[in-house]
């Protein structure tokens, strides 16, 4: 039971975001979600992926912005709440029991108004168009609203582990354990609070495996299919 516990609002505050298409503004702008495997190196192809589509976007100067653990301090201020509940906005980070004790004690928001919280400021970020979304479900909580591109990237294990050892500085055991762990949490947060399956590839637009391209060529490539959306459409198969 304690499982259950504030997940149907959640989904069903999302699926309302679904139905109303959410606070998308006017005019529409572009948006990119990038959901991940640990150590595909996201972060590298979305800074990368900002650039580009900042310097090929015509007609719309304003920066291209990236959100990764800075997405918290955004929820934070967006709700006004204290820095010391930005550990319970990571991905998969709080618990049953804390989650037990938020609804008994009242001393913490229940998972199902942080998500809500997360899923809001997440549509006001992509109403406006110009952002990168690095996980905490973006594909899903952004899914109807069409001018928001949907990219997974995947590496072999290997390829993941000595990327984390190179950018994060790991020792090679703690990657080794790092990444699978961290995957894990990935795809139990998704079934959770999204009854999803973060590997399902009808979730995306574009699935890259970066272990065989490099993030430079995976930033164009996104970046020339979010500028191009309907090249390629319509063709048969």
């Amino acid at each position: 039971m304690i499982e259950t516990r504030g997940i149907d609002p959640c989904v069903s505050f999302i699926s309302s975001q679904f139905k109303s298409g959410g606070e998308v503004g006017t005019p529409v702008r572009r948006a990119v979600t990038i959901s991940r495997q640990a150590g595909c190196g996201a972060l590298a192809v979305a800074g990368k992926l900002a650039r580009y589509l900042q310097t090929y976007t015509v007609g719309d100067s304003r920066p291209w912005a990236v959100y990764d653990s800075n997405l918290i301090d955004k929820v934070l201020a967006d709700h006004g709440l204290p820095p010391y509940l930005a550990k319970f906005l990571r991905e998969d980070r709080v618990s049953q029991l804390e989650d037990l004790m938020a609804d008994v004690l009242g001393a913490l928001p229940p998972t199902a108004t942080v998500i809500q919280h997360v899923t809001e400021t997440m549509h006001r970020l992509v109403a406006t168009g110009n952002v990168i979304l690095i996980g905490r479900g973006g594909n899903v909580v952004t899914a109807k609203l069409p001018h928001v591109f949907h990219v997974r990237l995947v590496a072999p294990l290997d390829k993941r582990i000595e990327h984390c050892v190179e950018a994060y500085q790991m020792t090679r055991d703690k990657a080794c354990k790092f990444c699978p762990a961290e995957d894990h949490a990935r795809q139990r947060y998704f079934r959770k609070y999204f009854n999803a399956n973060i590997d399902d590839p009808l979730l995306y637009h574009m699935i890259i495996n970066t272990g065989q391209m490099t993030y430079d060529a995976a930033a164009r490539l996104i970046g020339e299919a979010v500028l191009n959306p309907d090249q390629g459409a319509g063709a048969g198969g």
